[in-house]
């Protein structure tokens, strides 16, 4: 357990930047691990870009309303050396979707845990675990496609992950695969200390397979974390996808998550991200179509309150004719709360009948609250139809009249019409255990009643430290 240690209370971007410079350079050889040359090459790049770019800032046209800053602290410790290990995850958290039938796995801090073995190959020759372990048993599969999807010289964030990465998710589907349960993955930030942890994943879909990922992010400690997590999909010819993301953290908590999907000719990707809670989210979804035919399906939900602040970062490329995506994002914030939502669609010339649709919703309950919204076309093709827009306000005072007409109490009005607005988002969920719970948790969310002690076994403190302030300044 390695801590960053600096006595500026006030961390500025270069200062961190070089804290964990050294960090890398120190812990080099625990880094790499079992890592390949061309592995090691990868990293290194990604090192490098680093180091001469560093962080985020709100310079930057995709942070200009999200200030990373508060994020960077003098005191987080960095786990080099757990690697994966064996552990009774049920002994920590129960997950309490009932009746949901999946291949349960589990990350720890970054690290993979596991009952029985660290990398597991089914019957129909899907290949699912650690990343750390699939680099050693698997190395042609990881060389090929690490680093393939991820924009590693584009975003400091990316970049980083790429030198610091060590475990994971792994999954591989061979062709003509339609794996028969849903992959579970559970996210779990575990520690008594400040952590930074960069989980890395990878998942590749062969030609006509078929898989369903549930990824879960929960605390199960209000201590301070931050989280970097890349996850690179490729789906090939004829692939589809349904992928689901869902996201109950602590309001001490700092997740970033940086989605690259590529789809290459007749894919189909479906996409829900459903924020329940968390002091700061930012969700980067980056989705390149790159043959023809594709479909992609990005939809997501935000639920905020008090001074959380939550970011979605969508990024469509149409690079190939007759495709299709559909963008449908929605949030209700109160209190303090803050959300940013930036979506682009880029056209290419040579991506004749296209068809993409992009849209944003917003509720705000009071005037404390703020959301900064762009919907944003670029288009060079001339056959195409593509459409965006945005709309921010409050409850539809009509609707709520006329409800109150009819007996129903000014709370539950509200209660009703907050739910039907989420509902659109909700009811895109195919796994019906899933979409039952999420409708579950989605109602107390509104009603104020969720926290993120609600999936965890242990009887913990109540304590919050404060951690997420500033974030807007």
């Amino acid at each position: 357990m390695t801590e960053l240690n600096h006595n500026n209370n006030s961390l500025k971007h270069d200062v961190f930047k070089n804290i964990l410079v050294g960090l890398y350079e120190k812990n080099h050889d625990k880094i790499i691990g079992n890592s390949s040359v061309i592995i090691q090459k990868l990293r290194q790049k990604a090192f490098e870009h680093f180091k001469q770019n560093g962080f985020p800032d709100k310079k930057m046209e995709s942070w200009r309303f999200t200030n990373p800053e508060p994020l960077f602290r003098d005191d987080y410790h960095i786990d080099f050396e757990s690697k994966f290990r064996k552990i009774d995850v049920s002994k920590i958290f129960t997950c309490d979707v009932y009746d949901l039938d999946t291949y349960c796995i589990t990350l720890i801090n970054g690290w993979f845990a596991y009952q029985n073995s660290p990398l597991s190959r089914l019957k129909d020759g899907t290949v699912i675990g650690s990343l750390y372990k699939a680099m050693e048993i698997y190395p042609d599969i990881v060389e090929k496609y690490l680093g393939s999807v991820a924009k590693i010289n584009e975003q400091g964030l990316v970049s980083l992950n790429t030198a610091f990465m060590q475990d994971g998710l792994f999954i591989y589907v061979p062709d003509n695969v339609k794996v028969e349960k849903p992959v579970q993955v559970i996210n779990i930030v575990d520690s008594d200390k400040p952590v930074f942890i960069q989980p890395r994943n990878l998942i590749i879909t062969g030609k006509n397979s078929n898989l369903t990922l549930v990824h879960c992010d929960h605390s199960l400690t209000h201590n301070i974390s931050f989280t970097n997590t890349v996850s690179e999909v490729v789906l090939h010819e004829n692939a589809f996808i349904d992928h689901y993301k869902v996201q109950n953290k602590g309001r001490n908590s700092a997740l970033l998550t940086s989605l690259f999907f590529l789809q290459e000719k007749n894919s189909i990707l479906a996409n829900n991200v459903i924020t329940l809670n968390g002091g700061f989210t930012r969700n980067q979804v980056d989705l390149s179509l790159t043959d023809e035919n594709c479909t992609a399906d990005l939809n997501g939900l935000y639920l905020m309150d008090r001074n959380q602040h939550v970011d979605n970062q969508v990024f469509v490329d149409h690079a190939a004719s007759n495709s299709r995506s559909n963008q449908l994002y929605k949030g209700i914030l109160d209190d303090q709360a803050s959300g940013v939502f930036y979506g682009k669609v880029l056209v290419g010339r040579n991506s004749q009948n296209t068809k993409a649709f992009q849209n944003n919703k917003n509720i705000l309950l009071t005037d404390e609250t703020k959301i900064n919204t762009q919907p944003f076309l670029e288009i060079y093709a001339d056959d195409v139809k593509c459409s965006h827009g945005a709309t921010v306000g409050q409850l539809d005072t009509d609707a709520l009249f006329y409800m109150r007409s009819r007996g129903i109490c000014e709370r539950t009005a509200k209660q009703m019409l907050m739910y039907a607005f989420a509902g659109e988002v909700v009811k895109k969920i195919s796994i019906e255990p899933l979409r039952d719970n999420i409708t579950k948790l989605v109602e107390k969310r509104l009603k104020g009643e969720l926290s993120i002690c609600d999936q965890c076994i242990l009887n913990c403190s109540s304590r919050e430290p404060r951690f997420i302030q500033n974030i807007l300044d």
